[in-house]
């Protein structure tokens, strides 16, 4: 077992040196045109493994301004990048109310949020450190645990710096929006079907926390049937403990890749298809930026609003959302009433931001890559935000709230409560790479689900409807068909 935590005295060390990472952003411009050969969510596309759901974009150039509270700004956040923005941990918790939610006290403190990664990031604690003290964010309780030996970091493997990457990103991402959960990084040796499940077994097995992150998936065709039928038995072990599930939805729009690697066909992902996990689409969100600080303008809050459409940045070879239909798993009886006359399980169920060039900054400092801020995007983004959000629900409710699905789409099928709780997604389609997709459209679609989160409505409505009995019924409901095409080895998404 491998166990990593940042101590005061590194928080210390990376806050004396905040100025002069800042005057090293400015000095330099870095760019990342060798990224897409890195990263696994790119055009070079990998099958049969579990693929880390991001995207890597270009490297954030830093300005010459500064927010009220004195972090730097970006160019990407003034306007100065024509077609590109980004987005900071404020930014995103006003764009989608959880800033309401941790005015109000709740942001996750006593609760854990467990993220369930491959290989390792040697550089996670100290990149966490960075990335809290560039923004002011409190330090938070941070572990890392490999149950079955961390497997030695090669930076020339390109599948290895994929998911290091990934771990950023959903580490410093599950914090920013919950800046008071314990977060539990644990990784598997390997991104193989039975190194992932034997990962997210002992969290499980060991009720590590309250909500577990899964930013990876594959072609539900492509996993071994006999670790199919073991990971939703896990699951429903996970569902019965009151742990909450997410993964990610794919970014490869309504396609993934075949078994045999030869290209791409229409497809669901898994773990996101399974029906007691919470599959988390993506979109492309735009909110305000602080370009006011250039014009002198008024303006409002930078991250307020303004829309949404569903992610699909194919035409640059970044991706698009995941999302459509299993074709091992029924359509569980949550989902009746939003897809009537429907056969099988559809994904994802929610969405959140995922564009790349409306990124989220994220801060990497990983052998072989030139550290600084980056964009990302894909559907990783979304799952440790949604974990986050759900662990301040299950705080605001003084108990965990586990199952979520049943509740989501009671409250999506009824009007009052699914404007109070979602964006509703009615544009754009996740048809990509060759592979036809789906259309969004008023209420549930298969390319952005029930909407994004409106996150104080819908962790007051999560409270309100999550019945004990939802878990139970949905147990009871959801065995998967048999699968014989498993090859065993998963991708980040």
């Amino acid at each position: 077992m491998y166990k990593a935590f940042r101590s005061n005295s590194m928080k210390g060390e990376v806050m004396s040196n905040r100025n002069r990472l800042w005057s090293l952003l400015s000095a330099a411009t870095v760019t990342c045109a060798a990224c897409a050969a890195l990263m696994p969510g790119s055009s070079t596309r990998l099958g049969n493994i579990a693929r880390p759901q991001f995207s890597l974009g270009p490297a954030a150039v830093a300005s010459n301004r500064s927010a009220s509270n004195a972090y730097g700004l970006f160019t990407c956040q003034l306007g100065l990048d024509p077609g590109v923005n980004c987005y900071d941990p404020f930014q995103m918790r006003h764009a989608y109310g959880v800033d309401q939610l941790i005015s109000a006290g709740y942001d996750g403190t006593g609760k854990t949020i467990v993220i369930v990664d491959a290989f390792q990031n040697p550089n996670i604690a100290i990149q966490l450190a960075t990335f809290d003290a560039f923004y002011g964010i409190p330090d938070p309780n941070f572990n890392q645990i490999a149950p079955q030996g961390l497997t030695a970091f090669d930076p020339s493997n390109a599948d290895m710096v994929g998911w290091a990457e990934e771990i950023s990103l959903d580490v410093e991402w599950a914090h920013a929006i919950a800046p008071g959960a314990n977060i539990l990084l644990v990784l598997a040796k390997s991104d193989q079907d039975a190194d992932i499940y034997a990962a997210t077994k002992y969290a499980v097995d060991n009720h590590l926390g309250d909500v577990i992150s899964q930013s990876f998936g594959e072609n539900e065709a492509c996993i071994d049937p006999k670790i199919l039928a073991q990971q939703h038995q896990m699951f429903a072990e996970a569902t019965q403990k009151r742990m909450t599930l997410f993964a990610s939805s794919g970014d490869d729009g309504a396609g993934l890749p075949t078994c045999d690697n030869s290209g791409l066909v229409q497809a669901a992902s898994t773990p996101a298809i399974d029906p007691l996990v919470t599959g988390v689409g993506g979109t492309e969100l735009h909110a305000t930026d602080y370009s006011f600080l250039l014009t002198g303008g008024p303006a409002a809050p930078p991250g307020t609003y303004e829309g949404e459409i569903v992610w699909n940045e194919a035409d640059l070879g970044f991706g698009a959302g995941g999302g459509g239909f299993s074709l091992l798993f029924s359509e569980p009886s949550y989902q009746k009433s939003a897809i009537p006359g429907g056969k099988q399980r559809g994904v994802p169920d929610v969405t959140y931001n995922a564009a790349v060039l409306h990124g989220v900054l994220t801060f990497l400092d990983i052998p072989g890559l030139p550290a600084g801020f980056y964009l990302f995007g894909g559907t990783s983004a979304g799952s440790p935000q949604w974990s986050a959000i759900t662990v301040i629900a299950d705080e605001k409710n003084g108990a965990d709230l586990g199952f979520l699905n049943q509740a989501l789409y009671h409250i999506g099928s009824a009007p009052p409560h699914a404007a109070a709780s979602f964006h509703d997604i009615t544009v754009g389609n996740n048809s990509a790479f060759g592979v036809s997709g789906f259309s969004a459209g008023p209420g549930w679609d298969a390319a952005s689900g029930l909407g994004s989160p409106k996150a104080p409505g819908l962790v007051d409505l999560l409270i309100q409807f999550v019945a004990p009995g939802d878990a139970t019924a949905a147990i009871a409901q959801s065995a998967a068909k048999s699968n014989n095409n498993g090859k065993g080895h998963v991708t980040p998404h």
